[in-house]
């Protein structure tokens, strides 16, 4: 159970050193509106997310199908889910405690 929680805690732990990083460029440049750098920048970042998101949710579950582990893929892949919607559930949480 250690492997899955450490992806999903790689996972909430990327959003939230991603999201401390927009607000505090994005307080740092108010003044550039409009410009062209941050929608590229934006995508960029999007596109990146997709990637790394993809690489902790599926890179062990991949691998254990193609050591004909199917069983073990698909528990692994839900448990990463699951622990991580949890990740989820503490955030919106703390939306209304905050």
């Amino acid at each position: 159970m250690q492997k899955p929680f450490l992806y999903a805690s790689g996972a909430a732990l990327y959003i939230i050193f991603i999201v401390f990083v927009v607000q505090t460029v994005s307080s740092l440049l108010e003044s550039q509106n409009g410009t062209i750098i941050i929608p590229m920048t934006m995508l960029s970042l999007f596109v990146l997310s997709a990637a790394i998101m993809g690489f902790l949710f599926l890179s062990e579950p991949l691998y254990l199908l193609t050591k004909n582990r199917k069983r073990e893929a698909i528990f692994f892949f839900a448990k990463v889910v699951g622990i991580f919607a949890c990740f989820v559930a503490v955030f919106a949480i703390l939306i209304f405690l905050i």
